[in-house]
């Protein structure tokens, strides 16, 4: 097979299916197999014999071989078992613990990584795409959900590798959306992309001018999508089938697969019907059959919806913008054919949506298109794009220290330079937090790592620069230099799994509802240390030259001092801050007197006109 002759893939992974794209003169072109389908269902049947079969085969056979058919492993991406609890209770194949607290799927007692089941689906992406255009594909462009952290990019990245592809950016999924959407749109314009997957939700608010694509803000959650509503109407019927048959009555993987199949089937009916029929077989005679009116499940789906609501209105926040002020909402991922959806998102921003450009292909058109631009076919256009969450480090007290705040757009650097608290300090743990709050035991940590051989000097001398860089696949890198010896150390951020849905939704609203403590907090902490430095201060010189003081003199800054470690003691700042500068102003006499005796010293032996 020939080489590729620049083409660049782009490949939409997704929770439910996956497809790709690639880029001509004309524009992006999805990649079609020989009946003309798009869609590769993301769903892997394992035989007895080894063989992997992927997509609409794997799924068509799921209730036969309900352990050996793994589906929605995008949900598994960078996570702890810890993580995915909620869905091992539908999941018919096992999970369990894998290394560095990730997880891994049992597969014939064989275990399994999201990366390496991923890969699957990306090399099946892979083959389509070279025989659709004959030639040997090395490189892609891979989408992920605008809400991934890095360690779920770092795992899409090595999933591509397995899959044999050279991935050369992530893009976010909403902005790759607005790529395609806005091909042929140079007026300025800001537009909302609601993109509701199979799995995750994102939002993302951008500016669109003269091929210029900048995303204002984002904002999501990784665990809310389709799955979550099918979730919901497998609770309801097997909540009614264990009232029907009885509550001791055991649900086998068969039976889940079953369900799962059911009630995906179902959510998808009722988006063009009123109703959906659902017959389950339940062995032993037993059989189920149960009619699902519209007006159902959108009742139990109506809370779900109103999670993506409340993003919206953060990141409309984020980006200073009303709904009014959005001239167009794009809505991406299958969920968004659900009647009740199109009606909330069009009340919300107060028009109608925009649904032109099919929901399921969108996203791998707009990868195409980047990877058109990195091929260097398409010159007219940038993309600017955002982090989700503030990073930092933590700093002494317990302060969270932030040097990239969310929202900032990527690639992006910023650098603070910060010091020792103990004299002779020669290393530095460097503490790397990712979250909206003040205090580092509120924010998550994301790793460490420590700045070894600092030449030994008072504390508060050396100059420590600690530089975060987000890359353009919103890939944290960290390092620290001491700016005198020039002695550094770095780290590439991958924690081992990924941000629960809990925690992505809290870290933004606990840092608005508890703003005021935690800055008052901080400040206690900050003014905690200067403290620390001025009595450290105090008490070095006292030891120098604490016997030119007069012993009032004495006797006041040594109250002072006391009074200052006291104060400390509390969480009043106000207290802490007027007894150091009491401190400073009993220390006084002593600070005059240091000036003195150097003034003297270097007098000594010298001339007027020498000075």
């Amino acid at each position: 097979m020939p080489e590729t002759g620049g083409i660049i893939l782009g490949i939409d992974l997704g929770t439910t299916n996956s497809l790709g794209a690639y880029m001509t003169a004309a524009g992006p072109v999805v990649v079609r197999d020989a009946g003309g389908a798009a869609l590769v269902p993301s769903v892997l049947a394992f035989g007895p014999d080894g063989q992997v079969t992927v997509g609409r085969q794997a799924k068509a056979h799921a209730v036969e071989n309900p352990l050996s058919t793994i589906y929605s492993v995008k949900r598994l991406m960078g996570k702890s078992l810890k993580d995915v609890a909620e869905d091992l209770r539908v999941l018919p194949y096992a999970i369990k613990p894998g290394p560095n607290d990730t997880v891994l799927v049992d597969v014939a007692g064989s275990g399994r990584t999201p990366q390496e089941l991923s890969a699957m689906v990306l090399e099946d992406i892979r083959r389509r795409a070279e025989a659709a255009l004959g030639v040997k594909i090395t490189q892609a462009v891979i989408t992920v959900p605008a809400y991934f952290d890095d360690a779920q990019r770092q795992a899409t990245r090595d999933a591509g590798r397995l899959a044999g592809l050279e991935v050369r950016r992530i893009v976010n999924e909403p902005t790759a959306a607005a790529l395609a959407y806005g091909l042929d749109r140079k007026s300025d314009s800001c537009i909302a992309v609601y993109d509701l997957g199979g799995g995750t939700f994102d939002i993302s608010i951008l500016r669109c001018s003269e091929g210029v694509f900048q995303v204002l803000s984002t904002n999501g959650d990784t665990r809310l999508g389709g799955d979550d509503l099918d979730r919901e109407l497998i609770d309801m019927l097997t909540g009614e089938i264990r009232a029907r048959f009885g509550e001791e009555l055991e649900f086998g993987p068969a039976t889940r697969q079953a369900l799962k199949a059911f009630a995906e089937e179902a959510k998808v009916r009722l988006s063009d019907y009123q109703q959906a029929k659902v017959q389950v077989d339940l062995g032993g005679g037993r059989v189920f059959e149960r009619i699902i009116t519209r007006d159902e499940f959108e009742a139990r789906a109506a809370k779900w919806i109103d999670h993506t609501l409340e993003h919206c209105r953060r990141a409309l926040a984020d980006a200073g913008l009303a709904p009014g002020d959005i001239e167009e909402v794009v809505m991406v991922g299958g969920c968004t054919r659900i009647p009740l959806v199109r009606r909330r998102i069009a009340e919300f921003f107060g028009r109608n949506v925009y649904t032109a450009v099919n929901p399921d292909e969108v996203v791998a058109l707009g990868a195409a298109v980047q990877a058109g631009i990195l091929a260097g076919m398409k010159r007219d256009t940038l993309l600017l794009d955002v982090t989700p969450l503030s990073v930092g480090i933590e700093t002494l007290g317990g302060g969270m220290g932030k040097l990239i705040m969310r929202n900032s757009a990527v690639p992006c650097m910023a650098s603070e330079t910060f010091t020792t608290c103990i004299d002779n300090q020669s290393a530095v743990d460097i503490h790397i937090l990712q979250g909206e709050r003040e205090l580092a035991a509120d924010c998550r940590s994301l790793g460490r790592f420590v700045l070894r051989g600092v030449p030994p000097m008072p504390a508060g001398m050396p100059r420590i620069s600690v530089t975060f860089l987000i890359d353009a696949n919103g890939i944290l890198n960290v390092s620290a230099r001491e700016l005198k010896s020039g002695v550094e150390a770095s780290v590439q951020v991958t924690p081992s799994h990924g941000l629960t849905a809990q925690q992505v939704d809290a870290m933004v609203k606990e840092s608005y509802a508890h703003a005021m403590e935690d800055f008052e907090a901080h400040r206690v902490i900050d003014l905690r240390n200067e403290a620390t430095r001025v009595i450290n201060a105090i008490e070095k010189a006292l030891g120098a030259r604490g016997h030119v003081l007069a012993a009032s003199d004495r006797a006041r800054l040594d109250q002072a001092v006391a009074d200052l470690k006291a104060a400390m003691k509390s969480e009043d700042g106000d207290a802490i801050d007027a007894a150091m500068r009491a401190a400073n102003e009993a220390a006084q006499a002593l600070t005059a007197d240091q000036m003195n005796d150097v003034l003297r010293q270097t007098a000594t032996g010298r001339k007027i006109s020498e000075f």
